[in-house]
Parts: C-alpha cells; structure tokens; sequence
C-alpha cells in the first residue's frame, strides 16, 4: 500500500473517531442534569428553531410546531426573567413567527432573526462570590425541551 493510500486510511479512522467523539459528547450534553440557580433575576437565551420549535417545521410542513415541553417551560419563567430568543430565520418570515409564538403563550422579551447558522457561543464573567454567571445546554434537535433546574437561597 503506498503512502498516499495509507494517509487517506489514516485520515477516514481519524475522521470517524471524531464523529463517534462528537455523538458521545452530544449524549452527554443532552442528558438531563438539575441546574442549580440563584433567586436573582435571569436571562435565558433560546434558539428557535430544533429548541422549542420542530426545525425548519415553517418549510417542511408549511407551519410552526410547539415541541413538547416547551410550554410548560416557558410558564415556569419568573416574569422578572428576560427571555432572548435566537433564530437564522430570514426576516420575511418573522411576522408569523410572532404569531405562533404568541397564540402558544411564549413569551420573550426580545427576538433577534438572520443569524448565522453556526455555533452559539456565551461567554460571561463569575460573580466575586463565585457563582456561575452563565450555562450551555445542548439538546438533540427537535427533541422534548426538559431543563430541571432550583432555585438555591444560599447562592
């Protein structure tokens, strides 16, 4: 076998590796874990798309769809909380977008479209004290949204 073969070999196991990598680590991440919270006031920050909605459900099916969970989430937040929602919709379709999302009782505070499609990425100071200032959750697209989370008076 010559040298270019073998890289090429080399190159296929590599790349494997890194998918099998990349599906262990999303299992992790997707699994539920309790996040344990300060009683201040919070933003969350939510893509739409795949999060609470079924992915690109406004194209596929020609309307949006609720995933489960999402709802009953939503109605948890503290009205105090600020909701950002996330989205690479094109503007033209953010009209309806509104809609759905307001006869399902899912409230935000702000929703910015036409982002790119890419990794979203956070990144916040830790409080003096040491508290956390900032999550990530990854879920599997389009499934149930389940974030368990309490609230801490001590933190």
């Amino acid at each position: 076998m010559n040298n270019q073969n073998t890289n090429n070999l080399n190159m296929k196991n590599l790349n494997s590796k890194k998918i099998e990598d990349i599906k262990n680590l999303n299992k992790l991440n997707t699994r539920s874990k309790e996040l344990e919270l300060s009683t201040l006031n919070k933003t969350w920050i939510f893509d739409i798309d795949g999060t609470i909605l079924k992915h690109n459900g406004f194209k596929i099916d020609g309307f949006d769809t609720l995933l489960e969970g999402a709802r009953e989430f939503f109605s948890k937040l503290s009205p105090n909380d600020v909701v950002i929602l996330l989205t690479a919709r094109e503007q033209k379709y953010i009209k309806s977008l509104k809609s759905f999302l307001k006869a399902n009782n899912i409230r935000y505070d702000y929703l910015i479209p036409n982002l790119p499609n890419g990794e979203r990425i956070l990144i916040n100071d830790n409080k003096p004290s040491g508290l956390k200032m900032a999550f990530a959750i990854n879920k599997a697209r389009d499934s149930k949204l389940k974030i368990h989370y309490k609230i801490n008076n001590n933190l």
